[in-house]
C-alpha cells in the first residue's frame, strides 16, 4: 500500500481540563474518500480543526504528503494542498457564485500592488486560467445556472456545492468535508455525494465527516470511528456496522 497522504499520530487536545482528543491517529491513504464518524461530541470536529490549523494541538503530530505541518497557521496549509469546509457553508454572501470562485483561486496576480499595477503579461494569463477554471467548476457542480446570483439565495444544499467549488479552486491534494450533505434534501444529497466519488476517481483525496450514514456506505472506501475523543474501531462500512462496539457507541449498550 502507498504511504499515507495524511498521518496523524497521537493527537491530543483540552479544553478547560477535558479531553476532547486522547492520542487520536488516523491515515489517510491517497485517491480515497475515508469517513470519518463518531456520536456528537466525539472529537470529530476539533480533529479538523488541529489537522487544518484552526486550533494548536497539545501534543501529537500532523504529517501530510511527507512534511510535518503540526502548528502551521491555516493558509500555510492551505497553500501545501490541504484544504477545509466547514459544517455551515462559509462565503461572502453578497458576491456572486462567479466571485466567489474566484477569490479562492490558487496564485492570484493582482495580490500584489506590483503585480496588479503592471499587468504583465503572465498575470494576465493568469486571471484568464482562474477564470476558466471557475466557469468549468461551476458547470462541473451544476451551478451555471446561478452564476452571477449572489451566495446569499442560494439553497442550503447549492451553498454545500459552492463551498465544494471554493475549495476546488484551490487546487489541493486532500480536502476535508465537515457534514456535506447535512441539512440538504435526499436528491441534491446524492447529487453531492455523486460529484465527491467522481473526483476521488479523478485522484482527489477526502476525508469526510457525515451523520448520514447511507452517504458513508455509498461513498467511504474507509471508515474510522471515534467516540470521546479516542479510537474505537475502523474498517469498512460493512465491517464497522457489525461490530458491537460501535453500536454501543452510537445506540448504549443494551441490557
Amino acid at each position: 500500500m502507498a504511504e499515507p497522504l495524511l498521518d496523524v499520530r497521537d493527537l491530543t487536545r483540552s479544553f478547560y481540563g477535558v479531553h476532547a482528543l486522547s492520542s487520536v491517529h488516523l491515515r489517510v491513504y491517497p485517491h480515497r474518500i475515508t469517513g470519518l464518524i463518531g456520536p456528537n461530541g466525539a472529537g470529530k470536529t476539533t480533529l479538523f480543526n488541529c489537522i487544518s490549523g484552526v486550533i494548536a494541538p497539545d501534543g501529537g503530530r500532523v504529517l501530510f504528503a511527507g512534511s510535518d505541518i503540526t502548528r502551521w497557521r491555516p493558509d500555510r496549509i492551505a497553500h501545501a494542498g490541504l484544504v477545509r469546509t466547514f459544517q455551515i457553508a462559509r462565503g461572502f454572501p453578497r458576491l456572486s457564485v462567479y466571485e466567489n470562485l474566484l477569490l479562492y483561486g490558487a496564485g492570484q496576480p493582482g495580490e500584489t500592488v506590483a503585480h496588479a499595477l503592471a499587468r504583465s503579461r503572465a498575470a494576465v494569463a493568469r486571471e484568464r486560467e482562474l477564470v476558466d477554471a471557475a466557469y468549468a467548476i461551476a458547470h462541473r457542480l451544476n451551478l451555471a445556472r446561478v452564476l452571477n446570483d449572489p451566495a446569499a439565495s442560494l439553497s442550503g444544499g447549492q451553498k454545500k456545492l459552492l463551498e465544494i467549488g471554493r475549495v476546488l479552486m484551490a487546487q489541493p491534494q486532500l480536502i476535508l468535508l465537515d457534514e456535506p450533505v447535512a441539512g440538504v434534501n435526499p436528491s441534491l444529497a446524492r447529487e453531492i455525494a455523486m460529484h465527491l466519488r467522481a473526483l476521488a476517481d479523478e485522484g482527489l483525496t477526502v476525508l469526510l465527516i457525515e451523520h448520514h450514514m447511507d452517504t458513508i456506505a455509498r461513498l467511504c472506501d474507509h471508515v474510522v470511528v471515534l467516540a470521546e475523543g479516542r479510537n474505537l474501531a475502523e474498517g469498512t462500512f460493512d465491517e464497522l456496522v457489525a461490530d458491537r462496539a460501535v453500536q454501543e457507541a452510537y445506540m448504549g449498550r443494551r441490557h
